[in-house]
């Protein structure tokens, strides 16, 4: 069984990967899905927080899982109002190179 810093460790790789997928790269859906990743990886050092806490009955303390629960209902309203202006500053624009979209005026 994994132990709690392996956790952690891997929810730090991802977290790693997702920041520099933002800063460097200039495709704006490459950057969203970086964003997702970092999110992602926020998710998993709280599921494995809420997993080893250990309550005085003996039994795993849940709460950071519910919590997880609002958080990926919250990045599924993102992603599809994300996804929605990505489409229409591509449609606008012909391009989704942030380089390329410097105001939001169409």
């Amino acid at each position: 069984m994994a132990t709690l810093g392996q956790y952690l460790i891997v929810s730090g790789l991802l977290f790693t990967i997702g920041f520099a997928g933002v800063m460097l790269r200039r495709n704006i859906i490459i950057i969203f899905m970086s964003l997702e990743l970092m999110l992602n990886a926020a998710n998993l050092s709280l599921v494995a927080f809420s997993r080893y806490r250990v309550g005085a009955d003996g039994l795993p303390n849940y709460n950071a899982q519910v919590f997880v629960f609002f958080i990926i209902t919250v990045a599924a309203a993102e992603v599809a109002l994300g996804l929605a202006i990505i489409v229409a500053l591509y449609r606008a624009r012909q391009t989704t190179h942030v380089e390329d979209i410097s105001t939001l005026r169409f």
